[in-house]
C-alpha cells in the first residue's frame, strides 16, 4: 500500500541558512511520498537554486510582501496537493520516523490534528511542548505542558504551530489559518475552530522534533510583547466565554502589573498592543509593527 502523500509547509523570513538545516533534515528523514513547500516571506529574489542544494524536490513560493505567519502558511495550503499538511517552523529539525508515527493517529476519523513532542534544540533532553493546558477564561493565559506523556497518544486543548500535522479534509471544513493575528495566537484560534467542529487534537509520544525557539522574533523582544498583548485580547474577544470578566481582570490586574514591571521599550510595546486591541480594535492586520531601538527605548 502506497504511503499517504504529505505536504511539508514551512515559512522563511530572511533566514535561508536556518531553513536549509530543516530541508537537510527532511531529506534525511526517509519518508518517500513528500511535497516540500517553502514560502519565502517578503522575498523579491528567488532562492530556489539555493534551497535545492539541500533538498532537490523543494518548491519555493515567493511572496513580495510579509504575509505574517498565518498568511504565509495559507499561501502554502493553497498550493499543496497532499492528503495531509505538516506545518513546520523553519527553525525546527525533523527526525526519522516522525511522519510515519503521526500518520498512524489519523486512523481515528475523529482526530483532526496531531503534534509531535517538541524538544529544545540546544538541549534535547528538555521538552518544550507535550501539550497545552486550556486557556483560563479569566486571565486569557494557558501553559505549555513539558512532561513526556505516559500514554502513546495524549489529547490536548491546542496544537503547537511549530510542528503540527492536519488532514487536508479537516482544513477544508474549518477554513484556513486566521490571518488577522499576523503573529502569535493564530494556532490557538485555529485549534479552537477545529475542536468546535468536533475534532480531537493529539500529541504523539513516539515522535519528536527539535526546535530553536523564537529565532525570528527574539525570546523576549518588544515586537513579541506587542503581538502577544494585542492578540491575547483579540483572541479572548472572539473566543472567551466570559469576555467581560476577562476584560475586568486585564484592566485591573494585568495592565497595572505590566506597566510597572516592564522596561521602557517593552512597556511602550505593551501599551500599543492594548490600545490597538481595545481602542482601535484593529482587525485584518497585514503589516508587522516595527519597534526600532531609537523609537522604543
Amino acid at each position: 500500500m502506497k504511503a499517504p502523500k504529505v505536504s511539508i509547509i514551512t515559512v522563511n523570513y530572511k533566514q535561508k541558512e536556518v531553513t536549509a538545516v530543516l530541508l537537510r533534515s527532511i531529506l534525511s528523514c526517509g519518508y518517500s511520498n513528500l511535497e516540500i513547500i517553502v514560502v519565502d516571506n517578503e522575498q523579491i529574489a528567488d532562492d530556489t537554486e539555493y534551497y535545492s542544494r539541500f533538498h532537490p524536490a523543494v518548491r519555493v513560493i515567493n511572496s513580495p510582501v510579509n504575509l505574517g505567519f498565518a498568511g504565509a502558511n495559507n499561501l502554502g495550503i493553497r498550493k499543496a496537493t497532499s492528503d495531509f499538511l505538516f506545518f513546520l517552523n523553519n527553525d525546527t529539525e525533523l527526525q526519522k520516523g516522525v511522519i510515519e508515527s503521526l500518520l498512524e493517529g489519523f486512523s481515528n476519523p475523529n482526530v483532526g490534528a496531531i503534534c509531535p513532542i517538541i524538544r529544545y534544540d540546544e538541549d534535547p533532553s528538555r521538552i518544550q511542548y507535550s501539550g497545552f493546558t486550556p486557556i483560563n477564561s479569566l486571565t486569557g493565559r494557558n501553559k505549555l505542558e513539558q512532561e513526556l506523556p505516559i500514554q502513546p497518544w495524549k489529547e490536548t486543548s491546542y496544537f503547537h504551530g511549530a510542528a503540527v500535522m492536519i488532514s487536508s479534509k479537516v482544513v477544508e471544513k474549518i477554513g484556513e489559518m486566521p490571518e488577522d493575528y499576523f503573529l502569535y495566537y493564530e494556532e490557538l484560534d485555529w485549534s479552537q475552530r477545529l475542536r468546535d467542529k468536533g475534532y480531537k487534537i493529539l500529541v504523539c509520544q513516539n515522535a519528536y522534533i527539535l526546535h530553536k525557539e523564537s529565532i525570528s522574533t527574539g525570546k523576549n523582544s518588544p515586537l513579541k510583547v506587542y503581538y502577544q498583548t494585542r492578540n491575547r485580547i483579540h483572541f479572548m474577544r472572539r473566543n472567551g466565554k466570559v469576555y467581560p470578566a476577562f476584560l475586568l481582570f486585564f484592566l485591573t490586574v494585568s495592565l497595572p502589573k505590566n506597566l510597572i514591571s516592564l522596561s521602557k521599550s517593552h512597556g511602550k510595546a505593551f501599551r500599543r498592543g492594548v490600545l490597538d486591541a481595545l481602542i482601535f480594535q484593529k482587525t485584518g492586520w497585514t503589516n508587522p509593527i516595527e519597534f526600532s531601538p531609537n523609537t522604543y527605548r
